[in-house]
């Protein structure tokens, strides 16, 4: 049976027949290790001077309020090559954006921040080829050494994508999308899940009601800063849309994106559920190369079938399509109302995604599971697989 959080963000299938071993996953941060694979012709790249490349071990605090944490302590602003959430202990690697410009080391008892060379630009995504992880399970029944490392598993978007606890970032960035602000903001703002907190309920629901605003702002806690962001802009203009352009960048991204992320766990589910062959191409796909370059299906082994991504240029002569516009309709949307006039920067054009997940090093030691992944595929959705758990997120997910 398929969790209800999971159907929530579109995820309704498993593709394995391993019954699940149980257990928990996160019961104490160093249970869940991720670190972050460097290319090998960047790692040989580094050199003695250019933009300052530095190793983020970190644990208790994600990748945003860490470098906003480092900005704070030395006034350098670094960017990260990829988003580590919290509870884990993950080692990152982030790079200066001002060249020549370096900071000492600096630790605390949540990072440590160690220089390790410099690149001649700076460093992004495409320079990690992916993420090593070690993720014990605690209560795991003695089925786990039975998983098979060869199960083929869907390449799904994972709970962290959508929140996690309150998965309403593919709900914001709907609204967004359909130009439809103000509904966009009271999403941001007191959108209540039945997996949060009691505390943090009741403060979303006294965001339902805008009079209660300013009395909110003086109780809100840190954590909730983009609230905070957002209640400041409301309460000093009323203009949704003003509101959530005083939110970063890239988090005005993230919510497009993670209801792009939806709609594709919704054409995953689909094609699966009606037999498309998911894990090998066929004459006409779309498939990635060994070096990750899109093309044609050339009937090379190497190849893996690509799934489109819904945006402003989607492209639709791929046999995947019949699935995307039966989605797009229910949705009522269009891959036009992706191009946003009023929030650019927020458009997307979308491509493709790599279908089932590519996994490396896969190893299990007694209740310990490890692997490598490509840049972009969840762990967690492994997890899933392993463990079947009925509620994922008492499960450490």
């Amino acid at each position: 049976m398929i969790p209800k959080i999971d159907s929530d963000i579109g995820i309704g299938v498993y593709t394995t027949k391993f019954a699940g071993c149980g257990g928990k996953i996160r019961t104490r941060p160093e249970d869940f290790l991720v670190s972050e694979v460097l290319g090998k012709k960047t790692r040989a790249s580094l050199c003695g001077d250019g933009y300052a490349v530095y190793r983020l071990k970190k644990s208790g605090i994600d990748t945003n309020h860490a470098l906003d944490l480092v900005f704070k302590k030395t006034g350098a602003r670094l960017k990260a090559l990829g988003l580590k959430d919290a509870h884990a202990v993950t080692i990152q690697y982030v790079c200066s954006m001002a060249q020549g410009k370096t900071i000492p080391n600096y630790s605390d008892g949540k990072i440590t921040l160690e220089r390790i060379g410099f690149a001649k630009k700076p460093l992004s995504a495409k320079d990690m080829t992916g993420n090593n992880f070690v993720i014990r399970i605690d209560g795991a029944d003695s089925t786990l050494s039975s998983f098979a490392e060869s199960d083929k598993i869907l390449n799904f978007y994972g709970y962290q994508r959508f929140g996690s606890k309150r998965p309403v970032t593919h709900l914001i960035g709907k609204a967004i999308i359909q130009k439809r602000f103000s509904d966009a903001v009271s999403l941001l703002l007191s959108f209540t899940s039945q997996y949060d907190s009691q505390e943090n309920t009741k403060l979303r629901q006294e965001m339902e009601d805008p009079a209660n605003y300013s009395k909110v702002l003086d109780v809100i806690p840190p954590q909730m800063d983009l609230e905070k962001i957002v209640l400041r802009q409301m309460i000093e203009h009323g203009d949704p849309k003003k509101a959530l352009h005083e939110l970063p960048i890239g988090i005005r991204r993230l919510y497009v994106e993670a209801y792009q992320s939806y709609l594709f766990n919704l054409t995953l589910t689909s094609a699966y559920q009606y037999g498309e062959d998911l894990f090998a191409p066929q004459q006409g796909d779309v498939c990635f190369d060994k070096n990750a370059k899109l093309g044609k299906y050339q009937m090379d082994d190497s190849q893996k079938l690509a799934i489109p991504m819904v945006g402003f240029s989607y492209f639709k002569k791929t046999r995947f399509d019949y699935h995307v516009s039966k989605i797009l309709e229910q949705e009522q949307v269009t891959p036009s109302d992706f191009y946003l006039k009023e929030m650019q920067e927020s458009s997307n054009e979308g491509g493709f995604r790599s279908a089932a997940i590519h996994c490396d090093d896969f190893t299990i030691k007694s209740d310990t599971v490890s692997f490598t992944l490509q840049r972009g595929s969840f762990a967690t959705m492994i997890m899933r697989e392993i463990i079947k758990p009925q509620s994922p997120l008492e499960a450490g997910f």
